[in-house]
């Protein structure tokens, strides 16, 4: 890191301070959780951007997780590093749900408007997925799926259609494959 910081820069007491405590941080960090992390995620409190983002109770999102228009969380949730949520056309989560890292949920998409040069408009429609849902880590969540309480979406998967609820599904396209036994 210090061979692209410029020299004026790497000289200065602000510079000094910020890299002596990051390195705190993730020695800290390190030590008891075995994890290093993306350095916004050592300065920022997932649970209380979670709180300024209007998610519900004990909701935690990363702070590499990227959230665009109106979205909605129930409580405690877990919301994983480099998420996308795409509220553009509404995206609603439910409670006790455990979004893993690298899921992209969306709520609108540019075929349309890609294909006609910018004539036609990007089509937006709600998302939704229930309280108790389990979503693997790389899943990708088209505009318009609902997923149903308690079910369970295997990674990597492409839910492309509505699952319902407390069942197990997974691939690509994504496709139920047993009810979730409790």
């Amino acid at each position: 890191m210090n061979d692209i910081i410029p020299e004026p820069l790497k000289e200065t007491h602000l510079f000094e301070k910020v890299t002596s405590l990051l390195k705190s941080l993730r020695r800290g960090v390190s030590k008891k959780w075995k994890r290093t992390l993306p350095v916004g995620d050592y300065f920022i409190d997932r649970w209380e951007k979670a709180r300024e983002l209007g998610f519900g109770k004990g909701t935690s999102i990363y702070d590499s997780a990227i959230v665009i228009g109106d979205v909605k969380v129930g409580e405690e949730s877990w919301i994983g590093p480099n998420v996308i949520l795409d509220g553009s056309g509404g995206l609603e989560i439910g409670s006790w749900c455990s979004i893993s890292a690298g899921v992209q949920i969306y709520s609108h998409d540019s075929v349309k408007w890609a294909l006609s040069g910018g004539k036609a408009s990007m089509d937006r429609i709600p998302t939704k997925i229930g309280s108790r849902c389990y979503i693997g880590p790389n899943v990708v969540v088209a505009k318009g799926v609902i997923i149903g309480e308690g079910t369970v979406v295997g990674a990597n998967s492409v839910v492309l259609e509505d699952l319902p609820a407390n069942t197990k599904a997974f691939g690509n396209p994504c496709k139920v494959h047993s009810p979730l036994n409790e």
